[in-house]
């Protein structure tokens, strides 16, 4: 039961989906609950990425069949995660590019990232984010829709996983009384990691069996790819994490995710 109330209160976290009423009041609600509910990440990559999956599905039938097809159920479906989430990632990412951008000390940087204004460097990374996960994702779907409905799935999971590892090897390091972070993930317990393995290795299984091939080792080495450059620049640049890097992290890893995918299917390995 644990579990479960620590899976729905990451979801009231970090989606718009309502937990209210007579489930908010069974899941409850403490600091210590919040926190391990950082171990619940990629369970909520399966409610994004299956409810995203869905929608790119039903509009690549939908539509007429012509090449600008997969153009407009990348964005769209794209459209439904952000509408999904509250962009609360895609804020990640661009604070962190504008923080770690236009900070050239770690004070700077930090001070940079709680600033809720958008600058040049998040507003280019936001942009480019964007734009990868749109062309990347149409590419696949003019391979094969249904690789591309599965990546959506894979990458939600995959990418929201990846993080945790950041909490686990690095430090909090955000000014705690204004901190978006700190209450969430300050620390991961061995028990979280595996918590959130649970989450993540089913993805993987269900991947190779409802299409089997190597192409799926190309998508997790792109998203470890995503990890190692986000937690060395985090390392480097500010010796520990912020909830904002996290988001980076997430995004960074989601489009690792469908890059290191679309290399293998390109190199026979679909």
């Amino acid at each position: 039961m644990s579990f479960v109330r620590h899976f729905f209160i990451a979801l009231q976290f970090f989606t718009r989906i309502p937990v209210t009423g007579a489930l908010a009041a069974w899941v409850g609600f403490s600091p210590a609950m919040l926190r391990a509910s950082a171990a619940h990440f990629p369970g909520v990559g399966w409610v994004v990425g299956l409810l995203s999956a869905a929608v790119f599905w039903a509009l690549m039938q939908g539509l007429p069949a012509q090449p600008a097809t997969p153009w407009v159920a990348a964005v769209l479906s794209t459209v439904f995660s952000v509408l999904l989430t509250g962009a609360f990632h895609e804020d990640g990412l661009a604070d962190t590019a504008d923080g770690l951008g236009g900070g050239l000390t770690r004070e700077r940087a930090l001070e940079i990232m709680k600033d809720s204004r958008i600058g040049s460097y998040g507003s280019v990374a936001l942009v480019l984010a964007l734009l990868s996960k749109v062309a990347i994702l149409a590419l696949l779907a003019q391979t094969s829709a249904w690789l591309a409905v599965l990546a959506l799935l894979g990458a939600h999971v995959t990418s929201r996983f990846m993080p945790l590892l950041v909490i686990l090897t690095l430090p909090h390091v955000g000014d705690t009384p204004q901190s978006k972070s700190k209450p969430l993930a300050e620390s991961i317990s061995v028990s979280g990691l595996l918590a959130g393995l649970a989450w993540w290795l089913p993805v993987l299984a269900l991947l190779w069996w409802l299409q089997p091939g190597a192409h799926w080792l190309g998508a997790v080495a792109g998203a470890l790819l995503g990890l190692g450059w986000m937690w060395r620049l985090l390392h480097r640049r500010l010796q520990g994490f912020t909830g904002d890097g996290l988001g980076g992290t997430q995004q960074v890893c989601e489009i690792g995710f469908y890059l290191g995918l679309a290399l293998a299917v390109g190199q026979g390995g679909a």
